[in-house]
């Protein structure tokens, strides 16, 4: 299983006032009715009020890097892409958990506190 994990940050003049960014989101949102790629998704605007944080990030869960590649050039993604571009810089980080001990994203949930 891969986690794919994106966080944007809006260019300088550039915020959630921008109705280019609803956009931007919406599609991001929307992924996963149009990528059967993706397993799971999360999606959302950061709520931190620090300077290093980012704006908006994304995580999402995919077999195998094979499946992120198709994802990558999927065209719902490339028009993520394109939106996103217009607005911000971004970073990403892939884990694969087949190489790293910790669990995929939806096996968290059992390492709450009350959750077995």
């Amino acid at each position: 299983m891969i986690s794919h994990i994106v966080c944007f940050r809006f260019r300088p003049g550039i915020s959630w006032d921008d109705p280019r960014s609803t956009v931007a989101e919406l599609i991001s949102r929307e992924h996963p009715k149009h990528i059967p790629e993706i397993k799971a998704w999360t999606v959302g605007r950061n709520v931190a009020d620090r300077t290093a944080a980012y704006d908006f990030a994304l995580v999402g869960l995919f077999d195998d890097r094979e499946a992120v590649q198709r994802y990558m050039s999927h065209p719902d993604h490339q028009r993520g892409v394109r939106a996103w571009s217009e607005l911000s810089t971004w970073v990403v980080v892939d884990l694969d958990h087949s190489r790293d001990a910790s669990p995929p994203l939806r096996d968290l949930a059992r390492f709450l506190p009350g959750e077995r």
